[in-house]
This record gives C-alpha cells, sequence and structure tokens, in this order.
C-alpha cells in the first residue's frame, strides 16, 4: 500500500544525502514543489480579499460569469467595475460553468480530445482518473492546488500545491502518480492550456491512457473533483486561513489523510476512499507494474549485451 504523502515527505533528506533532491523525490514519489514554494502574494491586500470573495461565491454559483460577479462583489461592499472582476478571476483559473457548452472555441495550438465518459459504467478502481486546478486563498497571497483522484473510489491518489499553473508541474504530478499506483485505462481533465498542452498529453500516450476532455464549459463532466474542492475549502481552507505555503502544507496533507482514511461517504456505503480503493484485485494497476518490470529487465539484458 501507498505510504501516506506525510511519510514520505520525511523521507525526502535535504542535506547530508548522496542522492539529490530531485531523484529522492522520484523515488518517494513527490514533487519538487511540495519541498520549496512560497505563496503567491503580488496583488494588494484589497485584491486579495476580493480574490477571496470570488473564491466563496464560486464554491456556491459555479455558473455566475464576470459580469454577476462584478454585480455580486459591488452589493457586497466592493467597488469594482468588470475589468478587475475579469482580471482577478483570470488570474485564480475562474470559468463560469454552464448547463450546456457555450460557444467559444478551444485553443487551436493544442490538440482537444472527445468526451469518454458519458453514459460509461465505471466499475473499478484505476478505470477512470480525473484531475483540476483550484485556487487556495491565503492570509498573504495564494497558491494553487492540483488533485488527481480514482473517480470509482473518489480516493484522492496524489495532489499538489504551486504558485504557478505550468503544464510541467501538472505532468509531474501525473508522473509521480503514474508511479505510486499504475496506470488508468481513463484520464478526464477540462480542456484547460496546461491538461491539452503537449507535455501532458504526451505523458498519457506514452502510458497508452485513453484521452478524455470535458466539453468547455460544462457544468457536470468534472463534479466529483468540484465536490472534492468545496469538501477542502469548506472543510479546511476557509475554516484555518494558512499564512504561509508551509502551514498550508502541513494542513492538507491531515486533511487528505483524513479523506482518504477517515471520513465515510455516503455515496460509497458509508467506507472510506481508501477502503474502496484498496477493496477489490486491481488488474489494472498491477498489469503496469509487471510490465514495467519487464521492460526494465529488458533493457538490463540489452546494456550487458552491448
Amino acid at each position: 500500500m501507498t505510504k501516506p504523502l506525510k511519510e514520505r515527505l520525511k523521507m525526502v533528506e535535504k542535506g547530508g544525502s548522496e542522492t539529490s533532491i530531485v531523484r529522492q523525490c522520484d523515488l518517494v514519489g513527490v514533487c519538487r514543489s511540495t519541498l520549496y514554494y512560497k505563496p503567491t502574494g503580488q496583488e494588494s491586500d484589497l485584491n486579495l480579499e476580493i480574490m477571496q470573495e470570488l473564491d466563496k461565491q464560486y464554491m456556491k454559483t459555479p455558473f455566475y460569469g464576470k459580469r454577476r460577479m462584478t454585480t455580486h462583489l459591488n452589493t457586497s461592499g466592493y467597488s469594482v467595475n468588470i475589468k478587475r472582476t475579469s482580471r482577478l478571476m483570470q488570474l485564480m483559473g475562474l470559468k463560469a460553468l454552464y448547463p450546456k457548452p457555450n460557444t467559444s472555441l478551444p485553443d487551436k495550438e493544442h490538440e482537444k480530445y472527445p468526451y469518454l465518459l458519458k453514459d460509461l459504467d465505471i466499475t473499478h478502481s484505476n478505470h477512470v482518473w480525473a484531475t483540476d486546478i483550484t485556487y487556495v486563498p491565503m492570509r498573504k497571497g495564494f497558491m494553487y492546488l492540483m488533485a488527481i483522484i480514482d473517480l470509482y473510489s473518489r480516493k484522492v491518489l496524489h495532489w499538489s500545491v504551486s504558485n504557478t499553473m505550468e503544464a510541467e508541474w501538472c505532468a509531474e504530478v501525473l508522473n509521480q502518480t503514474i508511479s505510486m499506483y499504475g496506470t488508468p485505462e481513463i484520464f478526464n481533465t477540462d480542456q484547460g492550456s496546461q491538461f491539452t498542452s503537449n507535455i501532458f498529453t504526451k505523458t498519457l500516450k506514452d502510458n497508452e491512457i485513453k484521452i478524455s476532455m470535458d466539453g468547455k464549459g460544462r457544468a457536470t463532466d468534472n463534479i466529483f473533483v468540484e465536490r472534492l474542492w468545496r469538501s477542502v475549502k469548506y472543510e479546511d481552507i476557509y475554516l484555518k486561513s494558512y499564512s504561509n505555503g508551509l502551514d498550508l502544507q502541513k494542513g492538507l496533507i491531515d486533511y487528505f489523510d483524513f479523506y482518504n482514511y477517515s471520513r465515510p461517504h455516503s455515496s460509497l456505503s458509508n467506507m472510506t476512499p481508501a477502503e474502496v480503493f484498496e477493496k477489490q484485485p486491481n488488474y489494472q494497476q498491477l498489469s503496469y507494474f509487471i510490465n514495467k518490470e519487464k521492460r526494465s529487465k529488458k533493457e538490463k539484458e540489452g546494456l550487458l549485451q552491448q
């Protein structure tokens, strides 16, 4: 069984080890950004306060666009125009969700993929994984949180925080999740530029994972991840109002351990995500590690023959 993130972090030695930090992180499945990060804090205190209000309202009304958000802010006592609201929402990665696809054209620079989960019966662990990124408000500044979940069990397989939303960070989190749990049959994301980037989709293709992408702006396609964001924010982030990146990291380690191993879910017959994930034989995961061992053996044999 994969060790919790808290235990894996303790295994990384920042000094006195002959193995580099990069290699240690790869071996234990920890993102380097988890060890070295600072909250983004270039916005004014007022803007940070407005962003926190936007985040809380978005959790309640994700279908609000920039115009309705501007109205909400003004009625809440903040004197803002639509340009300011739009800039802050873009910085936070907030996009209004709609019951039907909107008419916006996708970015032509990146290839898009069809949505594969419609009417799909998800029957086992590692059948479908999904991911997303959310804004995390802090007392001074903010950060971004990415999580990868198994849709059958709702288990948070891996997560990371960063002060940027770079595609390289997302690909690193994906690679580490695969190294810990094997590969899913299908991986679902939204059409964000990080997930349509070549570095991210190449990882999926190289591991023969089918790529599924939400319809642009659809409210229900990635609903399980949206529920996770509401849970972690209302049960942890909003309550604790973290002051720095280290406190945020420690708090999320505890929360996701609680979420996976102690928090029963009514949709899972009051079992925990970890119990459901580990309840049945996971042939997809077993096959991945067997094939990985075979590839490693062939590589060693090839080197000996040279």
